[in-house]
């Protein structure tokens, strides 16, 4: 049996590694331009193959990138939870000055949590924003790669902005999204190469190692290589250590309302009311309809952890889902670099190394790396330069050096 420290070490990093910087703690007003690239229209319907161009609009709120010439909103087509046909959003920033023979090469950016209702999602951002703390630290990381000579392409995923529920943490879901929305960026603008590379951040760092691990069919486009920052893990352990109230478990509650909303918008048989009390469920709710995860912080401060569950709560559908939805045993199919900040108390640097030896096991071209004294946050721009260094080498044609 585990000891007791060992139990509130895990929770604590449960309740992050799901991916989770914290946001804004004042949703404030929703500004002109916020609504101008949040939600579409709730009764669009998707159209076309997976990657066709839906609309566009400048884009000038907090998600517009200043070193880029322009900024766009889209709306694209992707595939979501069960093969559905889905209509997603997200943003596209070009380079200033002339593209390079090829086209600009494109970084796919797969977020970190913001929650589950549709002003969580990126594209809608704003100075005041519920989600800008954490926002406005990777859109300073995203400019630095426009200023260097890659359009940036971000999409919201399934259901953030768009109709429909966000099946948090499902993997494959992600990777669609994440694709599909280089596919729509060249259709908007002829500017953008085939060439592209994906980088995610905690949530978004598990969805980087599902596109790196998906067959890239058809081959319209080429993912060059993958960057994964952080990547989220444990999921299914959050609700057991809420549930059994160890020590630590009060800073996994606010990520188990949104893991609880992600379940349920993946699988609708999975409720979350049916499994919490009154006043948790309204918790939830809220997180479905209008509370990002600093929202979600304050709503569920003062619940007692032992008026989360309803008594005999089953959690054996939910474990049994976000287990399926690890990275562990993905087969990766190109070039990927693991960075890590070993200051990171919210995914640890050992959840980080096992899902790397892990990976290593199928794929040996794994390059994996480690920045001292950089916090979850602090391990974005910590780890920019060697990213940006890993990318262009295989531009060039030069391998990175692998560690497994």
């Amino acid at each position: 049996m585990r000891s007791l420290r060992t139990r509130t070490v895990t929770a604590i990093a449960c309740a992050g590694a799901i991916g989770l910087a914290a946001v804004a703690v004042g949703a404030g007003p929703v500004n002109a331009d916020a609504v101008n690239a949040g939600p579409v229209n709730a009764g669009a319907v998707p159209a076309g193959q997976r990657g066709t161009l839906l609309g566009q609009r400048p884009l000038t709120n907090a998600a517009a990138l200043p070193s880029a010439s322009a900024n766009r909103f889209i709306t694209y087509t992707s595939e979501g939870v069960g093969g559905k046909r889905i209509t997603v959003s997200g943003t596209v920033a070009v380079p200033k000055g002339r593209a390079p023979r090829g086209g600009w090469p494109v970084l796919s950016w797969a977020h970190g949590t913001t929650g589950t209702a549709d002003i969580c999602a990126p594209s809608a951002d704003a100075a005041d924003g519920p989600a800008h703390d954490y926002l406005s630290v990777t859109e300073a990381y995203l400019d630095k790669w426009v200023a260097h000579g890659f359009a940036v392409v971000q999409t919201d995923y399934e259901g953030l902005g768009t109709p429909g529920g966000h099946p948090y943490m499902n993997g494959v879901s992600e990777a669609n999204t994440v694709t599909d929305i280089v596919r729509a960026a060249r259709r908007a603008d002829p500017r953008i190469g085939r060439d592209w590379f994906v980088a995610g951040h905690s949530q978004g760092g598990q969805a980087t190692l599902y596109t790196a691990a998906a067959r890239q069919k058809p081959r319209d486009i080429r993912l060059k290589g993958a960057v994964s920052i952080a990547p989220g893990s444990n999921m299914s352990q959050t609700a057991v250590y809420v549930k059994a109230q160890y020590p630590g478990a009060e800073v996994a509650l606010p990520f188990l309302f949104v893991l609880l909303n992600g379940a349920y918008a993946a699988d609708p048989s999975m409720v979350p009311e049916d499994l919490l009390t009154d006043e948790a469920g309204a918790v939830a709710k809220a997180g479905r309809t209008g509370a990002c995860l600093a929202q979600l912080k304050r709503l569920s401060a003062d619940l007692p952890l032992h008026k989360v569950f309803r008594p005999g709560a089953d959690l054996t559908a939910f474990e049994t889902y976000y287990n399926s939805q690890e990275a562990l045993g993905l087969e990766l199919e190109v070039p990927t670099l693991v960075a890590q900040g070993t200051a990171d108390r919210e995914v640890s640097p050992a959840a980080t190394r096992n899902i790397v030896n892990d990976l290593c096991k199928r794929y040996g071209g794994i390059t994996y790396r480690t920045f001292d004294g950089a916090d979850h946050r602090g391990g974005i721009g910590a780890s920019f330069e060697t990213s940006l260094k890993f990318a262009q080498d295989i531009r060039d044609g030069r391998t990175p050096q692998p560690t497994c």
